[in-house]
C-alpha cells in the first residue's frame, strides 16, 4: 500500500509540473532565425520539419525544432527548445537557441555562453560521437570522440539540450536521411512469462558477454602515440580489460531473473513512469569500467554508445540502483552494474541487432596529455518472443487518400454535374425557353462560382496543361493527377462535353473566373455603364491572341520550363478564386482589371486572352453534331441571332462557330421564341393572312 501511494503521489508531481508546450514557431519567425545562403522552404510533416534550401532554391537540407521531437525536460522541467539546421550529408550548419527556462542561464550565467555553446555543432556530423567535455588537459582528442566544451557550472543542462538535439536529429535522420522505417517500435510484451535462469539467459543470447584481453587492446594501439601508455596491459596481456555483459531489462521474464525482487520492483516503478523506455543492464567484471570519472548520473556516459541502422542512438543513465538476483555467479555480483535507457519513440527497435560501442582510452604525456581511444564492439538483440510488434497499417495509395479526403465534396459535385448535364442534354430547349431562364443561369454560376470555385478548388487552369505536356515530353508519371480529384473529375466532365457541345460546356457553365466576368458584365449594365463592343475585324484578330499566348506557354515548356508558373500568371485564376485575391498588390490589380474591364467588354478575357479558353477551343473540334439549330433564313435575310450573340459566335452567313461559342443559349432562346425568332413571326404573318384570305 505504502508503495502504491508513493507511486500515486510521483505522478501527480510529474502531471502538476509538467510544462506547456511551446507553441512552434510559424513560418516568418523560423525563416528569421534561418542564415544565409539558405532560406526556408516548404513544410515536410507535421513535426516542424522543414526544408532547407540553398541559394538556387534546391533542398539543401532540414530545418527542425527539437522540442515537438524529443521534449526532455531540463533543471527548470521545461524542455530546452533549439533550431536545428542539417544538411543532406548529415552535417550540422547551425544550431540555434529557441527558448529554455534553465535557472542557472536564466538569472545566473547569462544566456551568452549558452549560445556559444551551440555554435560548436556548426560541421560536425551526427555520425560523430560527440561527447560534452573536455580531455585532460585540453590535449588532442584522438581517437573516435569529438568533445564539445561544456559550460562550467551548467555541465548538466548542456547535457540536456545536448541529447535533445541527437535525439531530434536522428529522428530526422531516420525519416528523410536513409529511409529508415519510422513505424511504431516493438515493446515488451507485459503478459508474456517464462521461467529463466542464468544458464537459460547465456544459452539463448539474452545476457550476452563480451570479453576483451589486454593483448587485444593492445593491438588496436599498436603503432599510434598511445601504444606504451598502459604498463598494466604489457605486464598482464593474457589478462581480461573488458569482461561485460548485457542483457535487455524490457521483458520482464529477463528483468525477473536477472534482479532481485526489490530491484525488479524499483524498475518497474521506474517503467511506470518512463514507459518508453528501453533498460539495458550492462555489468563490468574486469579493470575497463562503465563510466569516466567524471560521469554524472542520469546522463549519457561518456564511454558507452549504441548504433541502430548505422545512426547513434541516444543512450542515458536511469539513475537506479542496481542489485542482482542472488542466484548470480559472484563475480556478477562483484562487479560494476548500471542500467541504461534508451527511449522507443525516438525508432530504437530492441528486436532488431544494435550495436554497443565502448571506448577504450588512453592519455599520453603528463603536462598536457594527448588523448586517444580506440572502440570495442558488442552486438546484441532481444528474442522477438517477448515483444509486440503493433501492427502497421500501410497506408493509402495517394490518390485513395485524396478520394476518401474529399469524398463529401465529390458526391456533391457528381450530383452538381450530373444535374447540369442532364439538363443540357435532355431538356436544353426548355431550359433556354423558360421565362426565369437568366435567374436560373446565374444561380447555377453562383454555385460554380462559389462550391468549384471557393469552395471546392476546382478552377482549371493552363497549368495543369502545361505540367501534363512536360510530363508527356520527359516520360515521367501521371501520378499526380490523381491527388486532385475533384478537379479531375470536373476535367473529365470538360473533355466528354467537347464531344457534345465543344467547348460551351465548361467555358460557359463550369469555369468559375467565367462566372465572376458574366456577374461583372450583368453589374455594368445594372449600372447603365457604357459597352465597348469591338468592330467585327477587330474582335476576329483579337480572338486570335489567346491561340498566340498558347502557342507561347506551350514553347515554354521545352525553352524554360522553370518559368511555367511565372508566366501562366497570365491567367489571373490564382489570385482571384485559389487564394480570394489575397496576394500581392500587383496580382490583385491584374484579375480586378478583367472584372472592372468586363463590365463594360463583356467576358474581355474570356474571349480573347485566355489560354486555357484556347485549349478548350481546340479540343472542341473533336464535337460530334451541330447542336444548335439553325433555318434557311438564318444570316439571310435573319441576322438577329448574330447581333444579339455577345460572344460573337454567329457568322453572317448564320452559322455558328462552336469554337467560340460558349453556350449561354441565347439563340437557342430566339430559335424557339415565336414572338422573337423573325423566320417564325414571318411564318406566323403568312399564316394569318392566309386564314384570312380563305375566310373570305
Amino acid at each position: 500500500m505504502r508503495a502504491l501511494i508513493l507511486r500515486i503521489l510521483l505522478l501527480c508531481l510529474l502531471v502538476i509540473s509538467a510544462p506547456a508546450r511551446a507553441e512552434p514557431l510559424d513560418r516568418e519567425a523560423m525563416a528569421a532565425r534561418i542564415l544565409p545562403p539558405f532560406t526556408l522552404g516548404e513544410p515536410l510533416n507535421d513535426k516542424g520539419v522543414w526544408s532547407l534550401l540553398n541559394a538556387g532554391g534546391a533542398l539543401a537540407g532540414y530545418a527542425f525544432e527539437t522540442e515537438p521531437m524529443a521534449p526532455l525536460p531540463g533543471f527548470s522541467g521545461s524542455a530546452i527548445n533549439l533550431l536545428v539546421l542539417l544538411d543532406l550529408e548529415g552535417r550540422f550548419e547551425h544550431v540555434l537557441l529557441v527558448s529554455h527556462n534553465e535557472p542557472i542561464f536564466v538569472s545566473g550565467l547569462g544566456e551568452a555562453a549558452f549560445h556559444k555553446f551551440f555554435e560548436q555543432y556548426r560541421g560536425h556530423s551526427i555520425s560523430d560521437s560527440l561527447v560534452v567535455g573536455t580531455p585532460y588537459g585540453g590535449g588532442d582528442a584522438g581517437g573516435g570522440l569529438v568533445y564539445l566544451d561544456g559550460v562550467t557550472k551548467a555541465t548538466a543542462s548542456v547535457r540536456i539540450a545536448h541529447e535533445s538535439i541527437l535525439a531530434a536529429t536522428l529522428q530526422v535522420a531516420r525519416e528523410k536521411m536513409q529511409g529508415v522505417a519510422t513505424g511504431p517500435p516493438a515493446h515488451p510484451d507485459p503478459d508474456y512469462t517464462e521461467d529463466l535462469d542464468f544458464a537459460a539467459l547465456q544459452a539463448e543470447g539474452l545476457l550476452l558477454r563480451k570479453t576483451v584481453s589486454n593483448a587485444e587492446v593492445q593491438a588496436q594501439f599498436e603503432d599510434t602515440l598511445w601504444e606504451d601508455d598502459d604498463p598494466e596491459a604489457l605486464e598482464d596481456p593474457e589478462a581480461a580489460y573488458l569482461d561485460l555483459w548485457i542483457a535487455d531489462l524490457g521483458p520482464p521474464s529477463v528483468a525477473r531473473a536477472l534482479l532481485s525482487e526489490d530491484g525488479y520492483a524499483e524498475l518497474q516503478d521506474f517503467l511506470e513512469i518512463s514507459g518508453s523506455d528501453e533498460p539495458i543492464l550492462m555489468i563490468e567484471t574486469a579493470r575497463h569500467g562503465l563510466v569516466s570519472p567524471d560521469f554524472v548520473r542520469n546522463t549519457s556516459p561518456a564511454w558507452l554508445s549504441i548504433t541502430q541502422d548505422g545512426l547513434p542512438v541516444a543512450l542515458r543513465d536511469s539513475d537506479i540502483f542496481v542489485e542482482l538476483h542472488p542466484d548470480l555467479p559472484e563475480a556478477l555480483q562483484d562487479g560494476v552494474a548500471m542500467v541504461l535507457r534508451t527511449d522507443r519513440r525516438l525508432g530504437f527497435d530492441p528486436t532488431r541487432d544494435w550495436v554497443l560501442g565502448v571506448e577504450a582510452v588512453r592519455s599520453h604525456g603528463m603536462l598536457q596529455p594527448q588523448i586517444g581511444s580506440v572502440t570495442l564492439t558488442a552486438t546484441y538483440a532481444s528474442d522477438p518472443r517477448f515483444f509486440l510488434t503493433p501492427a502497421i497499417t500501410e497506408p493509402l495509395a495517394p490518390w485513395q487518400e485524396a478520394l476518401l479526403n474529399r469524398q463529401t465534396d465529390l458526391i456533391l459535385l457528381a450530383v452538381f454535374l450530373t444535374g447540369l448535364v442532364a439538363l443540357l442534354a435532355a431538356r436544353l430547349n426548355w431550359l433556354a425557353g423558360l421565362a426565369a431562364f437568366m435567374p436560373v443561369r446565374l444561380g447555377i454560376l453562383a454555385v460554380v462560382t462559389g462550391f468549384i470555385g471557393w469552395w471546392g478548388q476546382g478552377q482549371l487552369s493552363i497549368v495543369t496543361v502545361l505540367a501534363t505536356l512536360r510530363t508527356a515530353w520527359e516520360g515521367a508519371s501521371f501520378a499526380y493527377l490523381l491527388y486532385d480529384p475533384f478537379s479531375l473529375v470536373i476535367w473529365a466532365v470538360a473533355i466528354l462535353g467537347f464531344v457534345a457541345w465543344g467547348r460551351g460546356l465548361f467555358c460557359g457553365w463550369l469555369c468559375p473566373f467565367g462566372a465572376l466576368q458574366e456577374f461583372a458584365h450583368h453589374l455594368g449594365r445594372l449600372l447603365r455603364l457604357p459597352q465597348i463592343e469591338p468592330s467585327a475585324v477587330w474582335d476576329k484578330r483579337l480572338k486570335s491572341v489567346k491561340y498566340i499566348l498558347l502557342a507561347g506557354l506551350v514553347a515554354t515548356v521545352f525553352i524554360a520550363p522553370a518559368q511555367i508558373d511565372t508566366v501562366a500568371e497570365i491567367e489571373p485564376f490564382k489570385t482571384a478564386i485559389t487564394v480570394y485575391f489575397l496576394r500581392e498588390w500587383y496580382y490583385v490589380a491584374y484579375a480586378a482589371l478583367w472584372l472592372l474591364l468586363g463590365m463594360v467588354l463583356f467576358k474581355g478575357f474570356c474571349r480573347y486572352v485566355c489560354p486555357l479558353g484556347a485549349v478548350m477551343a481546340i479540343g472542341g473540334l473533336i464535337r460530334g453534331r451541330d447542336w444548335i439549330a439553325r433555318r434557311e433564313a438564318c444570316g439571310s435575310p435573319c441576322q438577329l441571332c448574330k447581333v444579339k450573340c455577345k460572344y460573337g459566335a454567329i457568322e453572317p452567313s448564320g452559322k455558328v462557330a462552336y469554337s467560340e461559342c460558349f453556350q449561354c443559349l441565347d439563340c437557342v432562346t430566339i430559335h424557339d421564341s415565336p414572338s422573337q425568332c423573325v423566320p417564325l413571326i414571318l411564318a406566323a404573318r403568312r399564316e394569318e393572312r392566309s386564314y384570312g384570305v380563305a375566310a373570305k
